[in-house]
């Protein structure tokens, strides 16, 4: 089923009967544009004098019962013990998730509270004034320790998938064309590494698995950062959202010629991040020093999901420059996505231009 089918039958039916369930009826409903790559359709709801909502409906098959269950438990958990998080709302039956059948298709149905301020990118990318970007460099990084120590701490009802239950030799001979041999080989020798790793509580557990400034909002007044789509999130290295950290950090950066400078603001910005992180949980040395390998992690599952979209819409693989580009960093064990490296290039940043092959 496609999007646009699947918003025709939100026109027809699905809507209608949510605002039942959810007591939305005076409510104005609005399809919100998709993000690259979403898997689900989302509208805002919003009332005056009444705090907007976010409104979620899913359905592709390759998520059950259980999988939703677990991520808005774990949402839910976060924001009962202090986590800045959107908290789930229940239907008016009580229930945290609807399952709602029409033909024989069924759309799993969640609302969240719609996240204090906005994002980065709806401000321009200016952060709020009389304010350090230093600030906002800490926040997101104490942000993530505090979510990072709550999930030391939590214990699922249902239990959320294991991140080698999907990122695994089968999978990724299932889902990687053979054309691409040499790129097979290098995303299962990264697999093979990261399963040697020891797991333990202070290094492994709930992660968001999508750290990114698309995923949360900031507060301009105050600077504090709510985060949201935890459509991902699973059993994981912290290390994991500690990489997608540092990614988020190459944008303030990414049009500087100079490596040199690129890499001494790199360090600067994720030292800031880091002792924000630190502030609420703590992460061994060890496990920092295999920050290259995990930025790796976040390039392959960057890789994985842009096969899984294609598959999901039924359209043939597609290698743009973009992501030929994170191909060649792993192929060629470029580290650090290649940003301090002779492969990038300043005026097509992450794109594999011609004069790099």
């Amino acid at each position: 089923m496609t999007r646009s089918e699947v918003i025709n039958i939100c026109d027809e039916f699905l809507l209608s009967t949510i605002s039942k369930l959810y007591g939305l009826e005076e409510y104005r409903i609005g399809l919100i544009s998709p993000h690259e790559g979403g898997r689900n359709i989302v509208y805002i709801c919003e009332r005056e004098g009444s705090k907007s909502k976010i409104l979620r409906i899913s359905y592709l098959n390759d998520r059950h019962l259980e999988d939703y269950l677990s991520e808005l438990e774990y949402i839910k958990y976060l924001f009962n013990h202090g986590g800045s998080v959107s908290n789930v709302i229940s239907s008016l039956n009580g229930n945290i998730l609807e399952e709602i059948s029409y033909n024989d298709q069924m759309f799993f149905v969640s609302l969240f509270e719609k996240a204090k301020g906005k994002m980065l990118v709806e401000n321009n990318y200016m952060y709020r004034e009389g304010a350090e970007i230093t600030e906002y460099y800490y926040n997101c990084g104490k942000t993530l320790g505090k979510l990072h120590q709550l999930s030391k701490n939590y214990t699922p009802i249902h239990s959320r998938y294991n991140f080698f239950d999907k990122f695994n030799e089968h999978y990724i001979d299932e889902l990687i064309p053979d054309t691409l041999t040499l790129l097979k080989t290098k995303l299962k020798e990264l697999i093979k590494t990261l399963k040697n790793l020891s797991r333990n509580r202070d290094n492994f557990g709930m992660i968001h698995f999508d750290y990114n400034d698309g995923n949360y909002s900031i507060d301009f007044d105050n600077g504090q950062i709510t985060v949201y789509d935890f459509d991902n999130s699973c059993f994981s290295f912290y290390m994991f959202d500690l990489a997608s950290l540092w990614i988020n950090g190459v944008g303030w950066i990414q049009f500087e010629p100079d490596p040199i400078k690129r890499r001494k603001f790199m360090d600067d910005y994720f030292n800031i991040a880091l002792d924000g992180y630190r502030s609420e949980t703590e992460i061994a040395d060890h496990m920092l020093n295999k920050l290259p390998l995990f930025i790796n992690t976040a390039i392959m599952e960057n890789i994985v999901d842009t096969f899984e979209v294609m598959k999901n819409n039924e359209n043939d693989p597609m290698c743009d420059e973009a992501f030929m580009y994170l191909v060649k960093c792993l192929e060629d064990d470029i580290p650090y996505m290649g940003f301090f490296s002779d492969i990038y290039s300043c005026d097509a940043p992450f794109e594999l231009e011609e004069g790099n092959v």
